[in-house]
């Protein structure tokens, strides 16, 4: 009779990696299969929920002849969407623990980014924004949690940045906008917009933040995605709702047909490159990352201009047809242009790649003047662009190319 195993021994405490609070440290640069996780991915569908509704409040400043204050109104509420995004991803990308704290605190920052979105009307209409002020203060201050936490994980010169991003927030300022006249708010706001941005490249002279290129890269390109998808959604719901109403199919089928192209060809153009690559320094990725701001602003805005153009169509607004085909042109030129200065001319070879995308982007405008058919020729526009590059790409292909991942050939725009 052999004697049965003895038990395992009881585990005094839970694996470090298990534990519900853990040291705050830093992760490294070089980790393999680093992937978005599904608090991040939970934290940016909340965000496109502040998206959503900043949208939906440029369409409704549009077509009530409100266009410019509208427009300012937009770029202002989507600063702060995109910035408190921005702080929370690379933040994440450096320092994601996964532990419990951290879940909480994001969760709380989550909360702060609904409290914003349920202020956005009241900006947009009644120039109030003590609500999406309280949003950001709530998203902020979490946000400072999180430092802290690192500076107290840390020693040296990481804990002195550390202890600068946890300062450096600006949040004063900010709060000092509600008493400001109307008149001066926009440009405190310019002001406020740009200490902002300076925080980062102050905070990390003491030591560079350890963001992980293929993350960073990976959450933008996610952003990205959500951005445009939303952006299908609002131009659907306009048409279905032009449909009902008016079924003013002749005119709604040219507006859909461009608009779909013009969102597939951003999609393209956008996911072409790996632009990973490019991220080496902090000089790169701080252009590359603030240079984003237009990039989803842009795309965004692409959807609100499609509801625009259906309503002009359909005859529910008093609004030219210049204006409707400009809400819907002007914001795509800008997408396809920046896209091209922050990824695609980097990885173009001659004067032919890298004039496809600029090009496209100023015969995108020009087809602004083209009337009720401007939606559909910007879109055939832009398909064509992407058609040239890919063909360019091939004609400029070499046996050599394809042996490394840096030199994969791909469709270059």
């Amino acid at each position: 009779m052999t004697s049965s195993p003895a038990p395992p021994p009881a585990c005094s405490a839970a694996p470090a990696h298990h534990r519900p609070l853990r040291r705050l440290t830093a992760r490294g640069r070089d980790e393999t299969h680093r992937g978005v996780s599904s608090l991040e991915l939970f934290f940016d569908l909340c965000f496109i929920v502040a998206v959503a509704q900043a949208g939906a409040q440029l369409v409704h400043a549009i077509v009530e002849g409100h266009t410019g204050e509208g427009t300012l109104n937009y770029l202002m509420i989507f600063f702060a969407i995109w910035w408190a995004w921005m702080n929370f991803t690379w933040f994440a990308s450096a320092y994601d623990n996964d532990d419990v704290l951290y879940r909480i605190v994001t969760l709380i920052q989550i909360a702060g980014v609904l409290v914003l979105t349920a202020g956005i009307s009241q900006a947009f209409e009644e120039h109030a924004y003590l609500v999406v002020i309280l949003g950001y203060v709530i998203m902020r201050l979490a946000m400072t949690a999180q430092w802290l936490r690192v500076a107290r994980s840390s020693q040296g010169p990481e804990q002195t940045m550390a202890l600068r991003y946890a300062i450096g927030l600006c949040q004063i300022g900010w709060l000092g906008l509600l008493a400001l006249p109307e008149a001066g708010r926009p440009w405190v706001f310019l002001v406020m917009a740009l200490l902002e941005m300076a925080v980062p490249l102050y905070a990390e002279r003491a030591h560079p933040t350890p963001w992980h290129p293929r993350h960073i890269a990976e959450r933008y390109g996610l952003l990205t995605l959500i951005v445009l998808g939303e952006t299908i959604a609002a131009a659907t719901v306009a048409v279905k709702s032009g449909i009902d109403e008016h079924e003013a199919l002749g005119e709604l089928l040219p507006i859909a047909a461009g608009g779909l192209l013009i969102i597939f060809a951003a999609w393209w153009v956008y996911f072409a490159v790996p632009i990973h690559g490019h991220l080496r320094s902090n000089r790169q990725s701080f252009l590359w990352g603030y240079g984003h701001y237009l990039i989803f602003v842009s795309g965004a805005a692409i959807g609100a201009g499609l509801e625009v153009a259906v309503e002009q169509a359909v005859g529910k607004v008093h609004l030219s047809a210049l204006s409707a085909s400009a809400a819907v042109t002007l914001p795509t030129a800008l997408f396809l242009l920046t896209v091209w200065a922050l990824h695609s001319r980097f990885y173009k070879v001659g004067i032919a790649q890298q004039s496809v995308l600029p090009a496209t982007a100023l015969l995108v405008g020009v087809c602004t003047f083209l009337g009720h058919w401007a939606v559909l020729a910007a879109g055939l526009v832009a398909a064509l662009a992407v058609a040239a590059g890919v063909t360019l790409t091939a004609l400029g292909a070499s046996p050599e190319r394809g042996r490394g991942e840096e030199s994969v050939a791909v469709p270059v725009l």
